[in-house]
């Protein structure tokens, strides 16, 4: 059951791609109208079909992408939002319920993640519909707005929108070709084995810095806990579940202050329609060097 479900939201996932690249391609006024199509067509077929097209046909495509985006040919087109003042009006008369269906995906999310077998993701994606429904409801706007603005949301963030899945697969193809050994060895010739403060700094820093290289503490955490936490941390007697757990939180840290988190500090700014598209980045930078500080303290009392 979870396969077919998750196998549903990814067809889902893959239907608004393809709905951004129709609309893209209806756009006369788009900068690079076949270069935006053609990213959006690939993306929205890897979801669709990907499952049943050889790997390599899905990294061929993958490469393709990656040349549009490297000569930028996947760009925002003239897909305009509301009125201002009609969006004044509805946020005056919705007020904080706006906030509603945002927290109606974390409900479901963690509901059906806690409750049933079916995991994280399944609750991830039905929460979304179920917001999407909710937003329309409370909105009373029609259904037809929904592919409108995804489409011009999707644009608008661009191919930076699936960071979180590339670098995902690229931390596991770093610790696949030992990457952390690397680590360590460079490492061991800086630190001394049995200095357990450096050790417990480089190996938040080591997690922070890294997070903000891969965009994904999760991909993250097991090259540098292999190249760091196990020779200068846990082998120094450090309790696995604190020290583990703190590493992991340290690298969220980073998550702060990188482009690379694209669905953390990118989609934001572009939702928000920043000047800067670094704001959200630049207002959380002092935080994310306090946490940090504050990670290596914790680490060094509590896991010792």
């Amino acid at each position: 059951m979870k396969a077919i479900l998750l196998e549903g939201l990814y067809i889902l996932a893959g239907l608004v791609s393809l709905f951004t690249a129709i609309m893209a391609f209806k756009d006369d006024k788009h900068p690079t109208k076949i270069g935006t199509t053609l990213f959006w067509g690939l993306l929205a077929f890897i979801f669709i079909l990907g499952k049943y097209i050889p790997a390599t046909v899905v990294g061929a495509m993958l490469v393709i992408m990656g040349f549009l985006t490297a000569f930028k040919q996947v760009r925002f087109g003239s897909l305009k939002n509301s009125d201002e003042s009609f969006r004044k009006e509805k946020s005056k008369e919705i007020g904080n319920k706006i906030f509603i269906p945002a927290l109606t995906i974390a409900v479901f999310a963690f509901g059906i993640a806690q409750f049933t077998n079916l995991g994280g993701l399944v609750g991830l994606g039905f929460g979304a519909i179920a917001a999407t429904i909710l937003a329309l409801t409370m909105t009373k706007a029609e259904g037809k707005y929904v592919v409108h603005d995804g489409s011009r949301l999707l644009q608008h963030v661009g191919s930076a929108s699936i960071l979180p899945q590339l670098l995902a697969a690229l931390g596991a193809l770093f610790n696949a070709a030992g990457v952390g050994q690397v680590i360590s060895q460079g490492i061991s010739g800086v630190i001394p084995q049995d200095n357990i403060l450096a050790g417990v700094a480089a190996y938040c820093v080591g997690m922070a810095l890294f997070t903000m290289i891969m965009g994904n503490a999760f991909a993250a955490f097991a090259v540098i806990t292999a190249g760091i936490g196990l020779p200068f941390v846990f082998s120094q007697g450090a309790n696995p579940a604190i020290a583990g757990a703190l590493a992991l939180t340290a690298g969220y840290c980073g998550t702060l202050m990188t482009p690379m988190a694209a669905n953390f500090n990118i989609v934001p700014a572009a939702i928000l329609e920043t000047k800067n598209k670094n704001r959200v980045i630049i207002t959380q930078i002092p935080l994310g060097i306090t946490l940090l500080l504050t990670h290596i303290v914790l680490m060094y009392v509590l896991a010792f």
